[in-house]
């Protein structure tokens, strides 16, 4: 999924309605120029980025409160499981319309409240066991550094010469461009669908909740929801395909007759 380009955006503070010439957070900029400016990015960097961004998002984002149903909802959900895979997850709610949830590097997952709305609890656990698989494996890690060692941030933190300075949209549109490309491999896509799996195996949720997940995004996809839910599916095998996979696996399992 295309998280590297939200990540980065909101690690250069970019939004909407901005100035032609927009000033960089100091601490940010210095840790992404320590970053960018090393042949290998360390995975303690990578997660301290993501760490920063996500501050930065929350800050940005409608937050639902410790009080709000979406969260005392989540926090019900995830109680078992706020560390996976020997990772520290923290969970939280972003009251946006949008079908969207993502992991990334420092184990931070945020789910949106137009998901929440069309998924039951398990179906929920199903989708951030996917998002919390690209960070067990790697791939949110390694797309960060791919991303930020080929694209044009290196270049516009050159022009600084080292120092605080201002980046210019068509810079920022630069790097966006370069970022779009930064996709999940369709192997990466199998792999988080089946790290999903035997999470739910694991802890003796209804493996099917994976499948009925997907069906939901593919009806909602065909069902010319557009932009609701074209972030989730972008870089996706075909939803409906992936649903059949479970049902077949958990066939397999003896897990569905």
């Amino acid at each position: 999924m295309k998280r590297v380009i939200i990540i980065v955006l909101a690690l250069l503070g970019f939004h909407e309605g901005s100035q032609a010439q927009i000033k960089i957070n100091s601490n940010l900029m210095q840790a992404l120029m320590e970053a960018v400016g090393s042949a290998t990015i360390s995975d303690a960097q990578v997660a301290e980025l993501s760490r920063q961004a996500i501050v930065e998002m929350d800050a940005k984002n409608p937050v639902a409160a410790a009080n709000d149903p979406y969260t005392v909802r989540l926090n019900k959900i995830v109680s078992r499981h706020h560390t996976i895979s020997g990772i520290p997850v923290n969970y939280k709610v972003y009251k946006v319309a949008d079908v969207n949830a993502f992991a990334t590097a420092d184990g931070s997952v945020r789910v949106f409240k137009g998901l929440m709305d069309i998924m039951t609890d398990n179906e929920l656990l199903a989708v951030m066991g996917h998002e919390i698989g690209h960070v067990v494996n790697h791939d949110t890690r390694d797309a960060m550094k791919r991303s930020l060692q080929r694209s044009a941030i290196r270049d516009a933190v050159g022009s600084t010469s080292g120092k605080l300075g201002e980046l210019s949209r068509s810079q920022l549109g630069d790097i966006a461009d370069g970022l779009l490309g930064a996709k999940f491999s369709r192997q990466q896509e199998t792999e988080a669908d089946d790290y999903s799996y035997g999470f739910l195996k694991r802890y003796g949720y209804n493996v099917l909740a994976l499948a009925t997940s997907f069906e939901k995004l593919a009806k909602l996809s065909g069902g010319g929801q557009g932009g609701k839910v074209a972030t989730i599916l972008s870089s996706h095998p075909d939803s409906q395909s992936r649903a059949q996979r479970v049902r077949d696996r958990a066939r397999r399992d003896g897990l569905l007759r």
